[in-house]
């Protein structure tokens, strides 16, 4: 899936909700992203690479789970998802 980056909006209580596939960076520096399948993802323990096109690069893989196991498992390359 093609990947869209997105200026975080301020609304109260935080920012706007993001849309699966998009991601982008807080004001303070965090980066946050909406997996394909729409789970939320905190990268602050990630490392990102942003792009001269404005694409990022996210490594390790991200991994979002819940008590009951993973919910989304995979890779944002140059802005382009993949899963695992």
């Amino acid at each position: 899936m093609q990947g869209k980056r997105v200026e975080l909006v301020e609304r109260p209580g935080g920012f706007q909700a993001l849309l699966p596939g998009e991601y982008g960076k807080w004001k303070d520096g965090t980066w946050y992203a909406e997996t394909p399948n729409g789970h939320g993802a905190n990268l602050s323990r990630h490392d990102v690479t942003e792009h001269e096109d404005g694409t990022i690069s996210v490594s390790p893989s991200i991994l979002v789970s819940n008590n009951t196991g993973p919910l989304w498992h995979g890779y944002l390359t140059r802005g382009i998802w993949r899963e695992c």
